[in-house]
């Protein structure tokens, strides 16, 4: 049980400026792809060193001990010194409808090449990758995720 969702009208319209009709789910190019490629709704300019926080108009479901790993995808990389800003980015399944946002997903990407760069919607920007993960013998977590982005480590700062 895993796949992608769109968020809901109500949610797209707190967090996105653009067409929901725009939004395409992940898909995987070949069959024997790791990585679900994820689209843009809009067109996008990335001014060398410029940071943008971009909502993608998805969510994912999966299994209770999975993860979905997002990472940019390699020839942007390459090509052009695209990153994403947290590296590697770490989507739960218990984000997954949160009542923050829905477990709408988001990405900030950074150009940290020396010419602008500019993606039109529908572009893939980014790839999801669905991991399994295991948990410590001592493990003892038992807290309910009960918010959206940064939920999870609310702990940390008390």
């Amino acid at each position: 049980m895993r796949g992608f969702e769109k968020i809901s009208i109500k949610q797209f319209k707190r967090d996105v400026v653009g067409d929901y009709n725009k939004i395409i789910l992940p898909v995987r190019k070949t069959k024997n792809s790791a990585g679900y490629d994820f689209h843009l709704i809009n067109d996008v300019t990335l001014n060398p060193g410029a940071i943008l926080k971009i909502p993608l108009g998805i969510k994912a479901y999966m299994n209770e001990d999975e993860y979905l790993a997002l990472v940019i995808r390699s020839s942007l990389g390459f090509k052009y010194n695209i990153r994403l800003c947290n590296q590697i980015g770490v989507i739960d399944s218990d984000y997954y409808n949160n009542s923050d946002n829905e477990g709408h997903i988001f990405i900030a990407i950074q150009n940290e090449g020396s010419k602008s760069v500019t993606f039109k919607a529908g572009d893939a920007i980014i790839q999801g990758i669905f991991m399994k993960y295991l948990i410590a013998d001592q493990d003892t977590a038992s807290n309910l995720r009960t918010g959206g982005i940064g939920s999870t480590s609310k702990g940390d700062k008390e």
